[in-house]
């Protein structure tokens, strides 16, 4: 299955590197959520029994396999979104792949995956997100109702942002739910997310005015074969 696993450190946040047996040439980048961690040895991803499932799908097909630890709860951040570029970079300086890339983000996760496929447009072949938070600013105003939770998101968005907890609020306010012109499929739990599916129709509206609709699958029972289904979705951009 993977027959090199490397660690790579960049501004104290790790990242991991896996390659297959019999590499396609395609990288996936995977960009994790509210619970996903990369150290030296081992990440969410290889950790869940879910995630992994997916992750030996990747690398089965020939996927080269990267993610990383992104300063962990980045809720966005301008320095997450920087590290994911930093790390694209790194990456391909190190590995035999091909400059274009798909990227798998989840949750939190794709509020950073959502700028680096604004930001880098045509290095991307296609994203695949699974149960994705978009926009932030909703999320916040949901979530005031529930003081304890509210208390803890503001603390975590004013540390990623680097910023006061008084300050989160008018940040937030600023933040835009941001388009992106690649191919996009997103995968929704309706039991498992802990964002709407009012965030997706949303996202799926402002994709489909900016002339680039997305797909939408709605899972009601578990993530079975979804590394598969995702895969099917990548070899549909392959050849461009």
């Amino acid at each position: 299955m993977c027959i090199r696993k490397r660690a790579y450190q960049l501004d104290g946040e790790w990242t991991i590197v896996l390659v297959p047996e019999r590499p396609n040439g395609f990288g996936v980048f995977i960009i994790g959520g509210l619970t996903h961690f990369v150290d030296a040895e081992t990440s969410f991803w290889l950790q869940n029994h879910t995630r992994h499932g997916m992750i030996t799908d990747f690398l089965e097909a020939g996927y080269t396999v990267y993610t990383s630890n992104l300063y962990g709860r980045h809720w966005g951040s301008p320095k997450a979104v920087k590290l994911t570029e930093r790390i694209y970079n790194l990456v391909h300086k190190q590995e035999i792949l091909n400059p274009k890339i798909h990227v798998v983000a989840e949750g939190m996760g794709v509020l950073a995956a959502g700028a680096f496929l604004n930001n880098r447009e045509s290095i991307i072949r296609s994203a695949a997100l699974l149960n994705p938070c978009f926009d932030v600013k909703s999320l916040v105003h949901q979530e005031q109702m529930n003081r304890l939770f509210y208390k803890r998101l503001v603390k975590e968005m004013a540390r990623a942002y680097e910023i006061e907890n008084e300050q989160v609020i008018s940040k937030i306010q600023q933040k835009e739910i941001i388009t992106s012109f690649c191919p996009i499929k997103v995968w929704h739990h309706s039991l498992k997310s802990p964002y709407s599916l009012e965030q997706i129709r949303t996202y799926e509206r402002v994709q489909r005015e900016a002339g680039y609709p997305i797909e939408l699958a709605l899972l009601s029972d578990s993530y079975q074969s979804l590394g598969k289904k995702m895969i099917r979705f990548f070899q549909e951009y392959e050849e461009l």
